[in-house]
């Protein structure tokens, strides 16, 4: 009798493959970010150009496409905002009819059940292309930390007012999560959730984003903000703040190149945790697809099952629109 081990005796038929696989992505675990355009055109649907098969949508747009989406499976949005005038406040950000506000009042309105998520930052309506409000000190302009807070308290009210289930913050502000806390309980919002992005990396990867919500700074970078891609440590400091000041969910990004930060948070948090494989990942993936170099559905589960194996609870991706319509998923 052979002395060794038979692992392949679980991997002869794909029913028992499936019948012991670790790790499972479904609808439920997935949410689509969509790029909402303030514009007179209610036809507007623009392709990305670095994010082949996503769009710049009109609100008519977002809403056809978003009905297909429902219909198929899709449970979770995240949504961006692209406003038609951007100042040093990033003041559509917070307006009662900003873009990203008419856009969640038409999402519930139409599928009450769907889970609409707001990203709070003001990076896509500030002119300068920063996430808050810049300071100069000395020479060096960078953004103020706590007059930011304001604005991004403004920001997260004018969301739950318009009906966002979640909110999300992604400044990378000292405090922020406290702030939003703090102002969100004192206009009636106790029960709203706030899912940080905790830990946020500042990523090349992130390239394709700034072209789709048109927010890539005017001068500078965000690195006096967003964490070093050299640190892990930094981002059990950073969960752990965040935990103190009640965020409900934590999140980190980008999620394929940091999937050991991924699995660090879930050994030591207990919180939902998302992750968010962003534009670049998206975007390489694509390319490499459209090229026939790999196979497009195989990479794209595969790439998703290693960050759901991390030990991300919640994946939010490009992707999640194709795979749930076309049934890689359920």
């Amino acid at each position: 009798m052979a002395d060794f081990f038979r692992g392949r005796r679980l991997r002869n038929t794909a029913a028992l493959r499936a019948l012991v696989s670790e790790n499972l992505v479904t609808a439920q675990d997935l949410i689509m970010p969509y790029f909402i355009v303030d514009t007179d055109d209610s036809t507007f649907r623009k392709e990305i150009p670095s994010m082949p098969g996503q769009f710049q949508l009109s609100l008519d747009e977002f809403e056809k496409q978003l009905a297909e989406a429902v219909a198929a499976g899709l449970r979770s949005i995240i949504l961006f905002g692209i406003p038609k005038c951007k100042d040093a406040t990033g003041s559509e950000g917070y307006a009662d009819d900003g873009i990203v506000q008419r856009a969640v009042r038409l999402a519930k309105s139409r599928h009450p059940e769907l889970v609409v998520i707001t990203d709070v930052c003001l990076c896509e309506y500030t002119d300068h292309g920063h996430c808050g409000i810049l300071q100069k000190i000395n020479d060096d302009v960078t953004v103020a930390n706590d007059s930011t807070l304001e604005l991004l308290q403004r920001v997260a009210i004018s969301h739950a007012k318009a009906g966002a289930d979640i909110v999300a913050p992604s400044d990378m502000m000292d405090g922020r999560v406290q702030a939003l806390r703090e102002a969100l309980d004192a206009e009636g919002f106790v029960n709203l959730p706030i899912m940080s992005y905790a830990v946020k990396y500042a990523s090349a990867f992130y390239g394709p984003f700034r072209d789709a919500a048109e927010s890539t700074p005017q001068s500078g970078d965000r690195k006096s903000y967003q964490m070093d891609p050299a640190n892990s440590r930094e981002a059990l400091r950073e969960a752990a703040a965040d935990v103190l000041e009640e965020a409900d969910f934590l999140m980190v990004k980008p999620a394929g190149a940091y999937l050991d930060i991924i699995r660090m948070l879930r050994d030591g948090f207990d919180l939902p945790l998302a992750a968010y494989q962003v534009s670049g990942e998206y975007s390489i993936i694509m390319a490499a697809a459209q090229n026939g170099w790999i196979d497009l559905d195989a990479v794209t589960m595969e790439s998703l099952i290693a960050i759901k194996r991390a030990g991300a609870d919640l994946i939010i991706t490009y992707f999640a629109e194709d795979v749930i319509k076309r049934g890689l998923v359920r």
